[in-house]
């Protein structure tokens, strides 16, 4: 598979905070990085976990695929159990497993500024 059709490049718009960019990668979840990708523009509500981690529901359903609860700092995961995407811009375990789907590439500190029910949107670039 090209890298091209693997990697998808990806803009987070957090209203009145800045943008992220990041990168989907099928390699690491390959069912839930399509269901993602072709669900693109998501956009929704943003909730804050321990100070360490930002998440909003993305409508995709999906379960486990490579499941894991070690993540670095700047990993892009989908959590099943609350069918949300989740960016950790901070060093934590998270509350259980997520399969990893990418990485932020470009701005990650902005994450650290985004409060809940922050409108937050994600899509292509």
């Amino acid at each position: 598979m090209s890298e091209s059709l693997s990697r998808f490049k990806v803009k987070f718009i957090i209203e009145g905070i800045g943008e992220a960019e990041g990168e989907l990668n099928r390699i690491y979840a390959p069912l839930t990085v399509e269901a993602i990708r072709d669900k693109l523009p998501i956009s929704g509500r943003v909730n804050v976990w321990k100070d360490s981690e930002v998440y909003f529901n993305v409508g995709i359903k999906k379960g486990l695929e490579k499941a894991t609860k070690e993540v670095e700092k700047g990993t892009i995961a989908y959590w099943s159990m609350g069918d949300a995407l989740c960016i950790f811009f901070k060093p934590i375990e998270p509350y259980s497993e997520v399969n990893i789907v990418g990485k932020i590439t470009k701005n990650l500190q902005v994450f650290e500024k985004v409060k809940r029910g922050a409108k937050i949107e994600m899509r292509l670039i």
